[in-house]
């Protein structure tokens, strides 16, 4: 008679008590890199002659092609201030003229949204008013 082995059947993997979370979460700050520096590495990769001088530049500095790509583009166009760091400035008040000009076109506004407002209302109850004289019956003419 043959036996069968139900030992293994019964051996199940451990489930774990917790899945995993698939979220990828990034620890690495987003590098910001200084006109400086850019220009140092222009400089080595332009003095780069011989084949995969490039390549273990970029590796060394830890960068990518397209980022010396982008910034061989910036430096063609002659946008030295692009390879400025953009730093975000306070936005500039405004003049007295200006904030003038600015409350009167405000109070237009205000002004032409209540009058629109009007002209709904008004459009709404000839709507209405166009559908109450449709239903009324007609008067025959009398002889």
């Amino acid at each position: 008679m043959l036996q069968t082995d139900h030992s293994m059947a019964e051996k199940t993997p451990p489930v774990p008590s917790e899945t995993p979370n698939p979220q990828v979460e990034s620890n690495d700050p987003r590098r910001v890199f200084t006109t400086a520096y850019k220009r140092s590495i222009l400089a080595q990769a332009d003095r780069c002659e011989n084949s995969g001088e490039i390549g273990a530049l970029l590796r060394r500095e830890g960068l990518y092609s397209s980022h010396l790509s982008h910034w061989r583009g910036l430096r063609r166009e002659g946008t030295l201030q692009a390879l400025e760091s953009k730093q975000r400035s306070p936005k500039a008040a405004l003049r007295p003229a200006e904030r003038r000009d600015l409350e009167q076109l405000r109070r237009r506004n205000a002004q032409l949204e209540h009058e629109l407002e009007k002209a709904r209302t008004i459009i709404d109850v000839q709507k209405k008013l166009s559908v109450l004289l449709s239903n009324l019956p007609e008067d025959e003419p009398s002889s």
